[in-house]
């Protein structure tokens, strides 16, 4: 699949720069471009996650009071059925 670049021009300051020659240097990345493309990966991730989580705890307050009690829920989690 062909994505689409766009070339952007950004600025770091010296210490973030070092930072991110270290990450090529030690072989984790191959260049600059490839090391930031990764960090916006992860926080696009990152905000699925807590978009899932808060439509989870949504869809839960909607629903309404559950009919077990907290024990009966502890046990079904304890024994993998939750």
């Amino acid at each position: 699949m062909f994505m689409e670049t766009v070339r952007k021009s950004i600025t770091f300051t010296g210490q973030q720069d070092d930072w991110i020659k270290l990450r090529v240097q030690k072989g984790d990345f191959t260049n600059d471009s490839e090391y930031i493309r990764d960090l916006v990966r992860k926080d696009q991730e990152a905000n699925q996650k807590l978009l899932d989580l808060k439509n989870a705890i949504d869809e839960g307050l909607e629903s309404g009071p559950g009919s077990l009690k907290i024990a009966d829920i502890i046990r079904k989690v304890d024994s993998g059925e939750l």
